[in-house]
């Protein structure tokens, strides 16, 4: 059983320590409201940091010993009503580039998706698979000529003077270790709330990352909540001979995130570019390193996958929830479509969510999204119905 250090801190209130201490517990860190609200709140908003300790399947530091980053965001009276949990333990789960506490705990109002479930008595956490945010970074992603060609040109001359060939040819990461990562933050949430079950929530390549878990553990996955995810009905099967070869990794600057955004916006005051500048100061921030590189950017790693295909979508059975927004660029509606027709399980809802991109979480339409997952993972439906296709927001 994978077992949670701490960096160091020890800001707990000995009421609240009795509540989130467990056998598998050596100490918890950071534990405060997320912002200066009433001194007056009964039951304040809590983030708590949690490191997850376990034995990477990296290829590069395949058996190493590794920590795994979770937040957690939840109402005091929560884990203090701890006979209410059964059902009430959500994990996200991240894509390809956002690390999870930037992607799901916006510190602007109304934007947290963790904290609006947290408001409605959820204990909702969200987790850095390995190479994001403060997860373990394999040393292949310090070396900024493991990155690709183009990529180098552009930290040329600030950071390189001239293009190098790469230490570690190899993508980095792969399904099966995000996988792995899942399976020990999972299993240490069981331990901690003392459930059977957790409910997860992902985001884009977290898709097959969530997904893909479920359809291999459904006795540890109550729910699925999906926006925008990847999926490929003809991957392959087989896992690959590893470590595959690749770039290591890549990095995304300021412009880069802002054109991305920007080539998704089909409809007006679709995001507000205050919230943007927050969402990428956040990002910045998750990584020290990334952010001395040029004028800063996020480091992620390529990651080799397989498995998230047909087959697999045709043997889950865990209740599923999949968002496409309508103006995506990077996971097309249709792509949805296929896996809302794929799935084997019975309890499916796909919704399509106007006026929204790629980063619908952060766009006008989010308490949209934010309603439907909080009813999903309630209920097992969006407005009333447990089954079928609908639309949200035209």
């Amino acid at each position: 059983m994978p077992q949670m250090s701490s960096p160091g801190q020890s800001r707990l209130v000995a009421h609240l320590a009795i509540a989130f201490a467990s056998a598998a517990c050596l100490a918890m860190a950071a534990l405060e409201p997320l912002s200066a609200r009433s001194g007056a709140d009964p039951d304040p908003l809590l983030s708590v940091d949690h490191y997850v300790r376990t034995k990477s399947t990296v290829p590069a530091i395949a058996g190493q010993p590794s920590q795994i980053y979770v937040r957690e965001r939840v109402r005091a009276g929560t884990v203090l009503r701890a006979t209410s949990l059964s059902d009430r333990v959500v994990l996200f789960v991240h894509g390809a580039g956002t690390p999870a506490e930037v992607a799901f705990d916006v510190p602007a109002p109304d934007y947290s998706w963790m904290a609006y479930l947290a408001d409605a008595g959820f204990d909702a956490f969200a987790m850095d698979t390995t190479g994001y945010g403060r997860s373990a970074r394999p040393a292949p992603m310090n070396d900024p000529c493991n990155l690709s060609p183009e990529e180098q040109r552009e930290l040329m001359p600030t950071l390189l003077t001239a293009p190098c060939s790469p230490s570690y040819p190899h993508q980095l990461t792969t399904i099966q270790s995000d996988w792995d990562d899942i399976d020990a933050v999972v299993d240490h949430l069981r331990t901690l709330r003392r459930v059977d079950r957790v409910s997860l929530v992902a985001w884009s390549l977290g898709g097959p990352r969530a997904a893909g878990y479920a359809a291999q553990h459904p006795e540890k996955v109550q729910k699925l909540v999906l926006l925008a995810p990847a999926y490929n009905r003809t991957a392959p099967s087989a896992t690959p001979k590893l470590p595959a070869s690749g770039v290591a990794f890549n990095t995304q600057s300021k412009a880069e995130f802002n054109a991305n955004w920007d080539c998704q916006v089909g409809c007006a005051a679709q995001y507000d570019p205050n919230v943007a500048g927050v969402v990428w100061s956040e990002m910045v921030a998750s990584d020290p390193v990334g952010r001395t590189w040029g004028t800063g950017v996020r480091r992620a790693p390529n990651t080799t996958t397989w498995g998230w295909n047909q087959a697999m979508a045709a043997k889950t059975q865990t209740p599923i929830l999949m968002v496409a927004a309508v103006h995506d660029k990077q996971v097309p509606i249709d792509r949805v479509r296929h896996l809302y027709e794929d799935l084997g399980a019975k309890q499916k809802v796909f919704v399509d969510l106007a006026c929204s991109g790629h980063n619908a979480m952060w766009e006008k339409n989010r308490l949209l999204l934010f309603r439907a997952s909080l009813e999903w993972l309630q209920h097992g439906t969006v407005n009333g119905k447990s089954e079928g296709m609908l639309q949200l927001g035209y």
